[in-house]
């Protein structure tokens, strides 16, 4: 069942504008999710806001946003304040620019969303814009108001639409700089046998390769709640201890691979 579109505006290269959609590339809905219960009543706990000073519930109406400019004191923002800043990016993805898409960092993907066209009239225009990007490997930035928010989203062509990423900002993007290099070159033999563990321990991608066992164990363990039976722990082998040295790290790879079928690197040839 394809994803309803939680977002429908228009999407805008200068004077060529088209009719889209928008609806979510990922979804969390079949996770397992609790409740915070009383446990001598067994009803569920609603949270309050009260306020810090006096303890009292503070009504909906009355509730503001603040930011601490100081130790006990706020500058108090409101929604006028805030619509005044505000660009008019709610309903118009207006493409901004152009950059290689091996120029974006996978570091400032946040959250992919699928773009179609949401009426025949726009979607020549739509394939018009997006097989011109795929030819020439180009991705479109724009600003958009998501989640309560403005954004920078990339669009980027796959298959007969957009997806749609929106961005991190630059100062949300920590800056990685790597282990500690190691002293020496890695031991040739190592490397040998690891490579061959990897390719023995290489298989075609699946979506079946990510699924949760924790989610898994989860439903099984409310099943089992309900027929008041306890659920069974799932039997997972502790890993061996590889130790510290390149001996013991040749040693456990040769047994990794005698495990997978291969002879461990002992065989020569004669």
């Amino acid at each position: 069942m394809a994803p309803r579109a939680f977002w429908k505006g228009w999407l805008k290269l200068s004077l060529v504008t088209c009719r889209v959609a928008m609806s979510p590339a990922t979804s969390d809905r079949e996770k397992v999710r609790f409740h915070t219960l009383n446990r001598d009543t067994g009803n569920r706990i609603v949270t309050r806001y009260v306020d810090e000073g006096t303890g009292k519930p503070v009504r909906e109406e009355d509730e503001a946003r603040g930011y601490a400019s100081g130790e006990d004191s706020y500058v108090l923002i409101e929604d006028e304040d805030l619509e005044a800043i505000a660009l008019d990016t709610v309903r118009t993805i207006d493409i901004a620019s152009f950059v290689d898409r091996d120029d974006v960092s996978w570091l400032y993907l946040d959250k992919p969303h699928y773009l179609v066209p949401d009426d025949e009239v726009g979607a020549e225009a739509f394939a018009v814009i997006r097989d011109a990007m795929a030819k020439t490997g180009k991705v479109a930035l724009s600003r958009l108001v998501l989640y309560r928010r403005e954004r920078t989203v990339m669009l980027e062509p796959r298959g007969l639409g957009f997806v749609l990423w929106t961005l991190r900002y630059a100062d949300e993007v920590r800056h990685f700089e790597g282990a500690p290099k190691a002293e020496g070159k890695p031991d040739k033999a190592a490397l040998g046998l690891l490579g061959k563990l990897i390719d023995s321990e290489t298989k075609p991608w699946s979506p079946d390769l990510v699924t949760d066992p924790v989610q898994e164990g989860l439903v099984d363990l409310i099943a089992a709640k309900r027929r008041k039976r306890p659920a069974r722990k799932p039997k997972v082998a502790a890993p061996e201890p590889t130790g510290g040295n390149v001996v013991n790290i040749m040693d456990a790879l040769r047994r990794s691979l005698k495990a997978e079928g291969g002879d461990g690197g002992r065989s020569r040839k004669r």
